[in-house]
């Protein structure tokens, strides 16, 4: 019985299994994160790691040159509220278009679950934005998570996982999935560079945003195998 469990595992589950150790681990490195960050456990660190991202003589001025800051930019406005919206409009739209509109649904619901749970930590945090520097974003809310990186993770890789699933070669779901974790990664490194979040701001954004993702997929897994949903829809 342990055999077939193990065999069982081994050929279809693991997949599952890995996804749930990664999530649980993200989850708790987040908890970890909170206790830290209210504590004033992170500050010397965050203060170091915002630092050398400047310039030595003038706090003020971001490291590179003029055409490297724009890039930052960028790189942020990829987890700016208006572009997550059109890339998961036009990926719903995609599921529309496949005559999938379960998958559709599923996408609009672990997106806006994504950004209930961003507010909520946020207001319950409440932690300050990073005062060393000016900020090279306009910003409004709280510190902590970072918004971007978390919903940046929570987009990306939500629906790069289920897009992947339409494509049998592994080839294409290793560059969709990386591609993801890329613009995720570089969303979160530019909030850090123009001042706008402390470092650990961006890990737990990371690190919840991730959770959430792999959450969402487990559970669109469960209901292709409930029926619900079509698979390859998810």
């Amino acid at each position: 019985m342990i055999e077939n469990l193990i065999s069982r595992i081994s050929r279809r589950e693991w997949p599952i299994v890995l996804a749930l150790l990664v999530a649980a681990s993200a989850l708790w490195a987040f908890v970890e994160l909170v206790d830290e960050v209210t504590e004033g456990s992170t500050q010397a660190v965050d203060r170091a790691l915002l630092l050398l991202l400047r310039s030595p003589q003038d706090a003020s001025d971001p490291l590179g040159p003029q055409w490297f800051e724009d890039m930052m930019r960028d790189f942020t406005a990829l987890g700016s509220t208006g572009v997550l919206v059109l890339v998961t409009l036009a990926v719903i739209g995609y599921f529309l278009m496949l005559s999938r509109p379960k998958a559709g649904l599923a996408v609009f619901i672990a997106v806006g679950g994504g950004q209930l749970l961003s507010t909520a930590v946020k207001v319950l945090i409440d932690r300050p934005r990073p005062d060393l520097v000016p900020h090279g974003d306009h910003v409004v809310t709280a510190s902590f998570p970072s918004g971007h990186s978390m919903m940046a993770a929570v987009v990306y890789l939500t629906l790069a996982v289920m897009v992947a699933r339409l494509r049998p070669q592994w080839a294409v779901k290793v560059y969709i999935l990386s591609c993801a974790m890329l613009i995720t990664l570089l969303v979160g490194i530019s909030r850090v560079y123009l001042g706008v979040h402390w470092p650990t701001d961006v890990l737990a954004g990371w690190a919840v945003g991730s959770a959430w993702a792999l959450l969402c997929w487990l559970a669109t897994l469960w209901l292709q195998r409930r029926g619900t949903l079509r698979r390859g829809s998810g």
